[in-house]
C-alpha cells in the first residue's frame, strides 16, 4: 500500500470497519511522511468460471439467468423463492470453490435440473423442454417415460 498523495510505503491504519453495504472492510488510514489522510476498502474477489456455451462462445456467469429459468419452471408449482435462491447461492459458491477458470453450461444445466427433479416433477419437465429443447410431444413423452420409470425404481428399491 502506498500513499495515493506522496507515495510513501510508511502507512499506519487509523480505523477499521464493516462497509455500510458488509461487504467490504473499510480503512482509514493516514501516511507518517505527509500526515495526509484517505480511505480504503478490501473487499473478498469473487471469481466465478466462464460458462462455456452448447455453441462454445465464453460468457460470464450469470446468476440471474439461472434464476429466470428456474423461477420460470417453476411458476405456480409449490417451490418457494428461498429455495430456489438458497440452491442457486450454493450452485454460485460451488463453482467458485472449485478454483475452475471455466465450467460448461451442460454441467451446470444438470445440476439444475437434477435439483428440479428433487423438488417438483412438473417444474423438472418444463426446465428440461426448454434445456434440451424438444422438438415435438415425442420427446415430452420420452422425458415423461423416463420420469416415471425412475420414479417406480426408486419405490421398489425403499419397499
Amino acid at each position: 500500500m502506498r500513499c495515493p498523495y506522496c507515495r510513501s510505503s510508511r502507512i499506519r491504519v487509523l480505523d477499521s470497519r464493516i462497509s455500510r453495504e458488509a461487504n467490504a472492510i473499510r480503512r482509514r488510514r493516514e501516511c507518517l511522511d505527509c500526515k495526509r489522510r484517505f480511505t480504503t476498502y478490501e473487499k473478498v474477489e469473487d471469481i466465478t468460471p466462464l460458462v462455456i456455451k452448447q455453441d462454445g462462445r465464453r460468457e460470464a456467469f450469470n446468476r440471474s439467468k439461472i434464476y429466470e429459468g428456474i423461477k420460470k419452471a417453476c411458476e405456480k408449482r409449490p417451490v418457494s423463492i428461498d429455495d430456489i435462491e438458497n440452491f442457486i447461492d450454493a450452485l454460485e459458491r460451488e463453482l467458485q470453490e472449485s478454483g475452475k477458470k471455466e465450467v460448461s453450461s451442460k454441467v451446470i444445466g444438470e445440476k439444475v435440473m437434477s435439483q428440479l427433479r428433487q423438488w417438483d416433477d412438473v417444474a423438472y419437465v418444463r426446465f428440461a423442454s426448454v434445456y434440451r429443447r424438444f422438438s415435438d410431444v415425442t420427446d415430452f413423452m420420452d422425458e415423461l417415460k423416463q420420469l416415471l420409470e425412475s420414479k417406480t425404481a426408486s419405490t421398489s428399491e425403499s419397499s
